[in-house]
Formats: C-alpha cells, sequence, structure tokens
C-alpha cells in the first residue's frame, strides 16, 4: 500500500518541510543539546531523500541508480533553495551554511545507506 501512495507521502512531507522551514516558530523547547538544529536538518533530509528515491522507484519505476541519483540532487537543491528563502523571505529566519551543510550530509549518507546495503532498502517496504 505504501509503494502505491510513494508519490503522495513524498509530496506532502515536501511541501511540509517547506512550511515548517519558512514559517515563523517560536517558544521551541530548548533540547540541550547545542547542534540539535543540525541534527534535525541531517535526519530531516535524509527521510526527504528516502522518499523521493520510493517515488522514483516504484511510481516512476525507474533503475535504483537513476532513483538514487535524481532523488538526491532533488533534495540538495530543495534544502538549497529553502535556506535562500529563509534569508530573503522571511523576517524570523535566516540563511546558514551550515544548515544547507547539515541538510547535504544528511542526503549523502542516506544514499551511502541505500547503495550499500545489498538486500536494497527500498524493495522491502
Amino acid at each position: 500500500m505504501l509503494k502505491k501512495q510513494a508519490l503522495i507521502i513524498a509530496i506532502f512531507y515536501t511541501l511540509g518541510l517547506a512550511v515548517v522551514s519558512l514559517i515563523t516558530i517560536s517558544n521551541l523547547p530548548d533540547a540541550g543539546i547545542s547542534f540539535a538544529d543540525k541534527i534535525f536538518h541531517f535526519i530531516v533530509y535524509g527521510v526527504l531523500t528516502y522518499l523521493w528515491v520510493n517515488t522514483f522507484f516504484f511510481k516512476f519505476k525507474w533503475s535504483k541508480a537513476k532513483a538514487i541519483t535524481y532523488a538526491s540532487v532533488l533534495s540538495v537543491v530543495f534544502g538549497i533553495i529553502i535556506e535562500v528563502l529563509q534569508g530573503s523571505v522571511t523576517t524570523s529566519r535566516f540563511m546558514d551554511v551550515y544548515d544547507a551543510l547539515a541538510n547535504t550530509l544528511g542526503v549523502l549518507v542516506m544514499v551511502l545507506v541505500l547503495l550499500l546495503n545489498k538486500k536494497t532498502l527500498i524493495k522491502n517496504l
């Protein structure tokens, strides 16, 4: 069932990520970790990549390599665009190169996990 809904899930996740990234969020609890924000970026963009790989693989029937390539490029470019928009269209957010780096590292780690897993994580859904 999730295979059939892969595109819808990826689109809603992407839109939700864009909204959360561009709205003003106040009164967030302090995680007590100075780099908690970077960990969040790392995880969220790894998940974003995974969802788009599944979409390209299941919905569009692309090869594993092509799905991973396009999903990773899409995720990195999306992360950069969001960072630029935070610096240019919001008043409460600012562009942070380290956020973009955390986004990219999350994408790259997910790509490595998908490439190194012989059973292919995306086939097990």
